[in-house]
């Protein structure tokens, strides 16, 4: 009987997919690229004896499968999730701790400017999680180990964590000139070392807002979320942020939503919610919208 299961997870890039255990599955993460770089996971190895696995990548809490383009997901993908079930249902060893320090990865991290000044965007070569945080203090980043750290700089005001970066907040008494360096130092030594980026209990902020189920909302709202995710979301990632609808409110016809990580505060966004999320929506479902408005500034 299983007790383990993982939940399968799209990406960004439409030949990789994540299998997500809801727990910690290894310390650190790991890339190979072949049968032979995977010579300390047993797992890793058993996955390219598959004729279309092109890489594998295995982290904290979950495995991530590259695949060549000889077949289509919808073919591969049930029988991929119960191979990674069953392997950690039978308490496989996704990697051998006796050749652990061989195969760690190469980490390289290199800094951003966003368009909002105070805030830096930290990109990792490779993925940190599965989902995204927001952390406004200390008090708030119990549950991530290297939000943390982070906050015991003193410039440090707001840490924002997604796939594979890291956006910080500072406050006006340091220059990113002058910070900048010694925080992607040290971001890149932490992840080296195989330190945890965020514990499975940390609330990650596409669960946080007090928003009802996709499913259950009105279709206009659902319309709403469907473009935010398809159009400005990877825009505003770039950037080193996050929107998050809200509500719709039906009567005023007004969106609102939230603004995090680099948006959040950042002087160019009200022109951007306005002039390019405000005019998208309302060229895309006429009639329906009058404003959209980020309630938190």
């Amino acid at each position: 009987m299983k007790t383990i299961s993982v939940t399968i997870q799209a990406t960004k890039n439409p030949t990789i997919l994540k299998f997500v255990h809801s727990g910690q599955i290894t310390n650190g993460s790991y890339e190979y690229n072949n049968i032979d770089d995977a010579k300390n996971s047993p797992f890793a190895q058993q996955l390219f004896h598959l004729p279309f696995v092109k890489k594998v990548f295995i982290s904290a809490n979950f495995v991530a499968i590259e695949k060549y383009d000889i077949v289509e997901w919808d073919d591969i993908t049930g029988a991929i999730k119960d191979q990674v079930e069953n392997f950690l249902n039978e308490g496989g060893q996704l990697i051998d701790d006796a050749q652990k320090s061989s195969a760690k990865m190469a980490i390289e991290i290199y800094a951003e400017s966003t368009p909002n000044p105070s805030v830096m965007k930290f990109v990792s070569n490779k993925m940190l999680t599965s989902q995204t945080y927001e952390f406004k203090n200390i008090d708030e980043a119990k549950e991530a180990p290297i939000a943390v750290e982070l906050f015991k700089f003193s410039f440090v005001k707001e840490v924002f964590i997604s796939e594979n970066y890291i956006s910080i907040s500072k406050y006006d008494m340091a220059e990113w000139e002058d910070v900048g360096q010694e925080i992607r130092n040290f971001i890149r030594t932490y992840i080296v070392d195989g330190n945890k980026i965020v514990s499975e209990n940390a609330t990650p902020i596409s669960s946080s807002q007090s928003v009802d189920s996709p499913q259950s909302l009105d279709e206009t709202s659902q319309q709403i979320i469907s473009i935010l995710d398809e159009y400005v979301k990877p825009a505003v990632a770039s950037d080193g942020g996050n929107i998050q609808f809200v509500s719709y409110e039906p009567d005023t016809k007004i969106v609102n939503v939230v603004l995090q990580g680099a948006c959040s505060g950042c002087p160019s966004a009200t022109m951007t919610l306005k002039s390019g999320i405000e005019n998208m929506l309302k060229q895309m479902i006429p009639n329906k919208i009058e404003s959209v408005d980020a309630i938190n500034g």
